[in-house]
C-alpha cells in the first residue's frame, strides 16, 4: 500500500520541519525523475514511482543519520501501513543488494543491521526498487545531476564510492533507456530547486 500523493507531501513537509537540510530537495527530484521516467517505460505506474521517490529518504525526519536513515524510514513506513514505500526505504541504497556497500557510517546496533540484511535478502527488486535507486543517483538537492557528478558529489563527501556500485547505476541508466527507447536526460530534463 502506498498514500496518496497529497498524503504524500503532507509527510514529507512535516519529515522536513523535524529535521530540515537539503534531503527535501533532493526527495522531490528524486520523485520528479521517478515519475517521468516511469511514464516513458510501458507498464509503470508514474503515480507510484511520483510517492516513492518522495518518501524514498523519509528515515531523514529522525535526524542526520546515514544507515540509521533506512531502518527508521523502513519502520517509519511500516508503522503506517506504507509497506511498498518502506520496501523502497529500505531498498534504496542497496543496488548491489548488499549492506557491506553502503556508503557511510553504520551507525545502527548490530540487532537493527541483522534485521534490515535479512529483510533485504528476502527481496527480489521490482521494477520501482530498480527505478529509485537509478533516481537517486540522478537528483540533487539543486536539480537533476549527470549520475557521474551524483556519484563524484557523494565520493567527496564520504570520501570513496564502490566502483561495483558505480558500475550497477550505469548499468540501471542503460536498463531503463533501453526500456524508454531514449536517454534519461531527456526524459527527465533539467529542473532547478525552487530557492535558486
Amino acid at each position: 500500500m502506498i498514500p496518496t500523493r497529497e498524503e504524500a507531501e503532507r509527510i514529507l513537509k512535516e519529515a522536513e520541519q523535524c529535521n530540515p537540510g537539503a534531503w527535501g530537495e533532493h526527495s522531490r527530484v528524486t520523485a520528479h525523475c521517478a515519475e517521468k521516467i516511469a511514464a516513458a517505460c510501458e507498464g509503470m505506474d508514474p503515480e507510484k514511482a511520483y510517492i516513492c521517490g518522495l518518501l524514498h529518504d523519509i528515515g531523514r525526519k529522525f535526524g542526520v543519520k546515514h544507515l540509521g536513515h533506512i531502518s527508521d524510514g523502513w519502520h517509519y513506513m511500516l508503522d503506517k501501513g506504507y509497506d511498498e514505500v518502506a520496501r523502497i526505504c529500505l531498498t534504496h541504497s542497496f543496488c548491489i543488494q548488499d549492506m557491506r556497500d553502503y556508503i557511510g557510517n553504520f551507525d545502527i546496533s548490530e540487532e537493527e543491521q541483522e534485521e534490515l540484511k535479512a529483510a533485504l535478502k528476502d527481496i527480489v527488486y521490482d521494477d520501482y526498487d530498480l527505478l529509485i535507486q537509478l533516481c537517486d543517483s540522478l537528483a540533487g538537492a539543486d536539480g537533476v545531476m549527470t549520475m557521474e557528478d551524483r556519484m563524484n558529489d557523494v565520493k567527496r563527501r564520504y570520501g570513496s564510492y564502490p566502483q561495483e556500485k558505480w558500475d550497477r547505476n550505469l548499468e540501471l541508466k542503460k536498463l531503463f533507456e533501453e526500456r524508454a527507447g531514449k536517454s534519461i536526460y531527456e526524459i527527465v530534463g533539467t529542473i532547478r530547486n525552487k530557492y535558486n
